[in-house]
């Protein structure tokens, strides 16, 4: 029975361990960040509120997004299914794509960043920028 528990528990670990689904990478990209508004605006369309940040990390299911301020105006920038519109600045020029907020933690004020620290899933990416995006990703593999 004891064996039994541990290699239950073991396998617990694998999984829970190893939770991503793509290897991420260390990159340091200009993006900004905006809500995508459920809502339709009946005065025709309107100016997105956007934040500027950067990245800190990027794979091809996510990105780990380095902001000031957690909130746009007095909108979250996380919360339950929160999507967001991100404008990326890759070396080959923009990519944009819509992500879900999934974690977020704050930055330690007494290292070398302030602000929040955002983990984002990509949900939609047209295919132009899937590829150039992709191909962004592979490139930094072979570093």
């Amino acid at each position: 029975m004891p064996e039994l528990a541990r290699t239950i528990a073991a396998r617990l670990r694998e999984f829970i361990g190893n939770r991503r689904r793509a290897k991420r990478f260390c990159a340091r990209l200009p993006f900004s960040v905006s809500l995508i508004d459920q809502q339709l605006n009946l005065n025709g369309p309107r100016r997105r509120a956007s934040i500027s940040g950067h990245t800190a990390d990027v794979s091809t299911t996510g990105l780990g997004l380095v902001v000031p301020a957690i909130r746009i105006g007095e909108h979250y920038l996380v919360g339950e299914n929160r999507r967001l519109r991100i404008e990326l600045e890759l070396p080959g020029g923009p990519v944009a794509l819509q992500g879900v907020s999934v974690r977020y933690e704050r930055l330690d004020e007494s290292g070398t960043e302030n602000g929040y620290l955002i983990g984002v899933s990509i949900a939609e990416m047209n295919e132009r920028d899937r590829d150039h995006y992709v191909e962004y990703i592979k490139r930094l593999m072979n570093k």
